[in-house]
């Protein structure tokens, strides 16, 4: 069984102030993209677990898919063991969502693969032990975030093909949010207006911006730089605490002809934006074929 781990972009992100158990108080709007890991998942007659993560240069032990198998072991009544490779795709430490996505993925997968039946309110439950971002792959829709991004209100969003740029350095989370220069005083955008969870271009054009990128450029001026060339073409921003930076355009044409110039020092690609995740969509084929 192949299943899609997507990436994702922070359209927005607005942190709103910190709270006394040190998390921040933050609105955000995750937009799922076409792109992204992949998962490859087989049975073991065993209760193990192996994981192939390529050239990914971690312990088992901190891997984020060994972890979602096993804690999904450890909710299920009988569950089996299996061996998971991981294909890719997505930079360490690239705000992007590259190791949440696959922890959704296989907490996901290994739910169907070893008939748990667990509902999606409770593997979201299950990956938020693993992650403040992995909830919003479980459920699988772009989505408006509050609280400390676990409160998720789904939204659909237009037809969008987003050039996203690899800069080559990983940013941590941790010492972003941690540092005390972080704006930690925006306004909270309202979404009482919302009819039918759809926001249109003109929304996404006035709401874009990033709290954290005045900072993150601070301290990595290697993004900075990247952002900069891309700002050329079209509004260019950081998602999450980068390290990447995107620009949204029209066509994936559009999208090419640009990263067809981009500078032999970054990675880059073409992603749509989509609202429902690859990965529903390909278990629900799973399921209807079965």
């Amino acid at each position: 069984m192949l299943l899609p781990a997507p990436a994702k972009l922070n359209l927005t992100l607005r942190i709103l102030g910190r709270r006394d158990d040190g998390y921040h108080e933050l609105q955000t709007l995750f937009q799922l993209l076409d792109f992204g890991d992949e998962l490859e998942f087989e049975p073991r007659s065993d209760r193990e677990i192996s994981v192939d993560a390529g050239t990914l240069d971690l312990p088992l032990q901190d891997n984020l898919i060994y972890r979602a198998a096993r804690l999904l072991q450890r909710e299920s009544d009988n569950p089996g063991g299996a061996h998971i490779v991981l294909r890719k795709r997505l930079p360490q430490g690239g705000g992007i969502g590259g190791g949440s996505s696959d922890a959704a993925t296989a907490l996901l997968g290994l739910n169907y693969m070893w008939r748990c039946g667990l509902s999606l309110d409770r593997l979201a439950q299950l990956g938020r032990e693993l992650g403040a971002d992995v909830p919003v792959f479980v459920r699988g829709h772009t989505a408006w975030a509050e609280g400390i991004g676990e409160k998720l209100q789904p939204v659909s969003t237009p037809p969008r093909h987003y050039l996203v740029l690899v800069p080559g350095c990983s940013v941590s989370t941790a010492a972003v949010f941690g540092d005390p220069r972080l704006t930690r005083d925006s306004t909270a955008i309202t979404l009482a207006h919302l009819r039918g969870g759809h926001l249109g271009s003109e929304w996404l054009d006035r709401y874009s911006g990033n709290d954290c990128q005045a900072l993150v450029e601070r301290l990595y001026p290697e993004i900075r730089a990247a952002r900069e060339w891309l700002q050329q073409f079209a509004q260019a921003q950081l998602t999450g605490t980068g390290a990447c930076v995107f620009a949204a355009f029209e066509s994936a044409r559009a999208a090419g002809e640009i990263l067809a110039h981009l500078p032999q020092r970054w990675r880059g690609f073409v992603a749509a934006g989509v609202n429902e995740s690859p990965t529903h969509r390909q278990l629900a084929k799973l399921a209807a074929e079965a």
